[in-house]
């Protein structure tokens, strides 16, 4: 089991770690600041520097799977394979002297990881600004997009001030969670059609955009903005996001609208 540092706190740029296992799915550590792709989210990049100062280079990071090709508990981190296109991980590890049981730190690219989560919690405001369910999902260091079950034309210029607004207003984004039992009490919580948080623990991962209830409850008004369960990484305030704009909205179908984001610089 890999313990998931970057559940709690998406900002941990690196960690110590130690080596539990090198297979053909990549490296497993048995803690990481590495996020791993799922939930539309790009797998993270970055850096595993050995005790003697020598770095392995991480092109992406995957969960890993058993051998029926279910999800495991183990986070695996793959080595680029620049130069040495040939070699299985075992290989290329046993090269450079890596083992089982060696300490490691494990550093993420974190302008990229940054990128990431700006434009994850940029999806969540759309999700505000569109409230249809999401049918597709996809965000990349370079651009995001959302599909959205819907026949409804959008404006592309009212999304991309909608979206400036919520970002100039200077929402806190929370993480948080939710018993099984509240999600199945509330099923419109879940606003993706595809893609199903995971259970089996007992509790729900959540991320809160706008007021917290209990701030709401005390002063007597509300400011919620967005809530859902996801496991992805995300920034602490919608004023961190920086300019993000719609750069284009495509008819995917007769019963779907892509709505695509970019970084306005």
């Amino acid at each position: 089991m890999t313990q998931d540092l970057f559940r709690t706190d998406a900002y941990l740029r690196s960690c110590p770690a130690t080596v539990t296992a090198i297979t053909g799915q990549g490296i497993v550590l048995d803690r990481t600041v590495f996020y791993p792709l799922g939930g539309g989210q790009a797998g993270d990049a970055g850096t595993l520097e050995l005790a003697d100062g020598r770095v392995i280079a991480i092109a992406d990071t995957r969960k890993g799977k058993d051998d029926e090709g279910h999800f495991t508990d183990e986070i695996c981190h793959i080595p680029a394979s620049d130069g040495h296109p040939a070699l299985s991980n075992q290989d290329f590890c046993a090269q450079l002297g890596l083992a089982v049981g060696d300490t490691v730190t494990a550093r993420i690219d974190w302008t990229r990881r940054h990128r990431l989560m700006r434009f994850h919690t940029t999806t969540h405001l759309l999700c505000h600004l569109v409230p249809r369910l999401v049918n597709g999902c996809s965000i990349t260091p370079d651009y995001a997009r959302l599909d959205f079950a819907m026949t409804e034309p959008l404006d592309k210029d009212a999304l991309s001030a909608g979206i400036a607004a919520l970002v100039a207003a200077a929402h806190p984004v929370a993480v948080g969670q939710i018993t099984d039992a509240e999600l199945d009490a509330n099923p419109a919580l879940v606003k993706s059609m595809s893609v199903q948080p995971p259970r089996g623990s007992g509790t729900v991962r959540t991320i809160r955009i706008g007021t917290a209830t209990a701030d709401a409850d005390r002063t007597g008004t509300t400011d919620l903005i967005d809530f859902q369960p996801c496991g992805g990484t995300h920034v602490a305030n919608t004023s961190e996001i920086g300019a993000v704009v719609v750069t284009r909205i495509e008819k995917k179908s007769a019963n779907s609208r892509r709505v695509v984001l970019g970084f306005a610089d």
